[in-house]
């Protein structure tokens, strides 16, 4: 039953430290989606002073340019929803393990 309980422990570790390493991705990757964010908003307000000041040459460029910064926007986000999920997977994993330990507790401790 100890080398058990030293098995389980080590998992919750494990566990642990890998939940703590995706707090720190999802810290960062939440800082870059929202620099990208901003980049964006920098962007469409410079296509629309070119588009007021009706510069076709600087449209076309903004255009772009603002394309390119929602593309990278979005792979941000989705790389940060994508973190998201493995954190809530994680924690569940970690839940369960922690549930089926306390479970067979009990069961041992009945018989």
């Amino acid at each position: 039953m100890a080398s058990g309980s030293a098995v389980h422990t080590a998992e919750f570790i494990v566990s642990s430290a890998r939940l703590a390493e995706l707090y720190e991705c999802s810290a960062l990757l939440r800082r870059t989606r929202v620099r990208a964010e901003e980049i964006v908003d920098e962007a469409r307000a410079l296509l629309a002073e070119a588009e007021r000041e009706g510069d076709p040459v600087r449209i076309l460029m903004l255009t772009s340019q603002l394309d390119e910064a929602r593309q990278a926007y979005r792979k941000v986000l989705n790389a940060y929803v994508t973190i998201c999920r493995r954190i809530n997977e994680e924690r569940q994993e970690i839940i369960q393990a922690q549930m089926e330990r306390e479970r067979a507790t009990r069961l041992s401790g009945v018989a």
